[in-house]
């Protein structure tokens, strides 16, 4: 069934304890999360669809900042947190405007580039995502690809792209970059909710990042590899670990 919102698209699997689900790029939310399903045997998963994405209002180009008053909005009385990518940007910001509301944040690969500005690798993804923007294909196919490639998607996209992936294709390329965003990491580190940054091992750049957060932030650490920057396309590997910190939470 479909949670009606004020602003975005929520569909909800299962009953229990929120367990609110924000995706990353291209990948609308019921695709991104479609291994964490069996998890709906015991938690109440909403899974949200971001602007552009879904039956969500339509928007011209991404921003973290929007998705941030969508989340904090989401929230409301309280829920575990978990983003990915795009999505875990902002759940790191609304987060940090709702700590009261949020019972653990969990985030996989987000790309907080200011997090762990100085690292070579991490700087190096930022200006090649940039450069992708500024100059890359204007063919929504070919944009995609260039961006799977640079972020380590860990498998081909299909061809000819679906016409979902090709949406979100679109919202992406006009999209708020993610080298702009100003994580606050101090409110995060004075939050009492449990964080957990999750990675896949795969890109330096974004280990760093994940890294930063441990250290600046108190998250705890998972590197569930084997799928690239769609960590959560591994399934049971990545959902016994999730589970084990919702329910250490």
């Amino acid at each position: 069934m479909t949670m009606a919102q004020e602003r975005v698209e929520v569909q909800v699997r299962g009953v229990g304890a929120r367990v609110l689900l924000v995706h990353g790029n291209l990948m609308s939310g019921p695709l991104c999360w479609s291994q964490q399903l069996p998890l709906a045997e015991r938690w109440r998963l909403e899974i949200v669809n971001r602007r552009g994405y879904g039956q969500s209002p339509r928007t011209e180009r991404q921003d973290f900042a929007a998705d941030a008053e969508d989340i904090a909005d989401l929230l409301a009385d309280g829920a575990h947190l978990v983003g990915h990518s795009y999505g875990g940007l902002g759940a790191l910001l609304a987060a940090a405007m709702r700590p009261r509301s949020v019972w653990s944040l969990t985030v996989i690969e987000p790309p907080a580039f200011r997090l762990a500005a100085g690292n070579p690798a991490a700087d190096s993804l930022a200006r090649q995502l940039l450069d992708l923007q500024l100059a890359g294909p204007q063919d929504p196919a070919a944009y995609a690809d260039a961006f799977m490639r640079a972020v380590g998607g860990g498998a081909p996209l299909p061809i000819p792209l679906p016409r979902s992936l090709a949406e979100g294709a679109r919202v992406l390329m006009a999209g708020r970059g993610p080298w702009e965003a100003d994580v606050p990491i101090a409110a995060l580190r004075a939050a009492a909710f449990p964080k957990l940054a999750a990675s896949g091992g795969h890109h330096p750049g974004l280990e760093a990042i994940c890294d930063a957060l441990a250290r600046e932030a108190g998250a705890e650490r998972a590197v569930i590899p084997g799928a690239g920057h769609n960590v959560p396309r591994m399934g049971a590997q990545f959902n016994d670990r999730l589970e084990a910190f919702l329910l250490a939470a």
